[in-house]
């Protein structure tokens, strides 16, 4: 495990949401823990080095713009790793995994609209010669991957969609907040350079967003299996429509569940109801997948327990990225 000293861990741990939006947010992270900003800035270039973590910045909330959808592929065994870096290599894949099933690869398609996100799963369905199952989120019941680094997920929050959309207006500066800041005395001050505006603006834009929902949080975005929380699985039940809600609100409230959400159902594929479980082992995962099932009520219904078992690609969500100002380019730009 990369992160062991106690000032590491709360680096990492009490920041995942919160992140300071102020000028100097690492001297700022340095009075509350008594270090100078230049060891904060030293501590997290690090650990970011040894994997703890991919960045710091933000995590959108379903509708807050772009599109993006699950989709998965049974790849014969003797083509997976073929598939796959076939899958990777397409910049709106940000994650890209082999699981226990006969569909097998999973991964998640993004862009700026719908349309980009099927041109891209018909590019892959052309270049693999294989169908791609849609499963595009219905409902979202938790989406916050924040996570306790001494004990697992932290306490489920409720999760909604963003009140707001980003306009066209605030695309460049959403596409900064997703590559995550850069590790300066003063990070913001860089996307302010870039985008032609002022600092100030900058902060006030994304303290907005987080008061209205499209962002989720803003903060570190650590990294489950490099801190320790090696398996993880993913159990699919086939519920009833009527009853989806109601199960997804009490499968989502659960120990140990760090997604709870409701998908489309495609061709041969009947689950609707999905959760996540990370866990330090696979015998822990299993435990929590079981109580969570008795717990919320789903014992009586079909189900199956998709276990990750290798990971070809995982970065954050790039909705925006193509909007992102080139370091050298200056937008003069009124935020919405």
């Amino acid at each position: 495990m990369p992160a062991q000293h106690p000032l590491d861990m709360a680096l990492l741990n009490t920041w995942q949401r919160g992140f300071p939006l102020c000028p100097r947010p690492f001297q700022a992270l340095g009075a509350a823990l008594a270090l100078d900003e230049d060891e904060v800035l030293r501590r997290y270039a690090r650990l970011q080095q040894a994997g703890a973590f991919s960045r710091i910045g933000a995590v959108f909330a379903p509708g807050a713009g772009g599109a993006s959808t699950l989709a998965a592929m049974a790849v014969p065994p003797e083509r997976l790793q073929q598939v796959a870096d076939l899958v990777s290599a397409h910049a709106g894949v940000n994650h890209n995994y082999a699981r226990e099933h006969q569909v097998n690869l999973w991964f998640v398609a993004t862009g700026r609209d719908a349309a980009q996100v099927e041109a891209l799963l018909q590019a892959i369905e052309h270049d693999a010669a294989l169908p791609v199952l849609r499963l595009p989120m219905l409902q979202p019941y938790r989406i916050d991957t924040a996570f306790d680094l001494g004990h697992g997920p932290q306490q489920a929050r409720p999760t909604r969609r963003a009140t707001a959309e980003l306009s066209s207006a605030d695309w460049p500066l959403a596409a900064l907040a997703e590559q995550g800041l850069s590790l300066t005395e003063r990070p913001y001050d860089d996307w302010a350079t870039r985008l032609g505006a002022d600092t100030t603006a900058v902060l006030d834009t994304l303290g907005r967003w987080v008061a209205q929902g499209i962002l989720a949080r803003f903060g570190v975005v650590v990294r489950h299996h490099e801190l320790g929380y090696g398996a993880n699985a993913m159990t699919v039940f086939d519920v009833p429509d009527a009853q989806a809600d109601t199960l997804g609100r009490a499968l989502a409230h659960q120990d140990g569940v760090t997604l709870a959400y409701r998908r489309a159902r495609a061709p041969g594929w009947p689950f609707s109801l999905y959760c996540m479980v990370h866990g330090r082992d696979r015998g822990s995962v299993l435990a929590h997948v079981h109580q969570a099932r008795r717990a919320a009520g789903l014992d009586g219904f079909a189900h199956a327990v998709l276990f990750s078992t290798q990971r070809f690609k995982q970065t954050g969500a790039r909705r925006f990225a193509q909007h992102a100002p080139a370091a050298e380019d200056r937008h003069a730009l009124t935020f919405q």
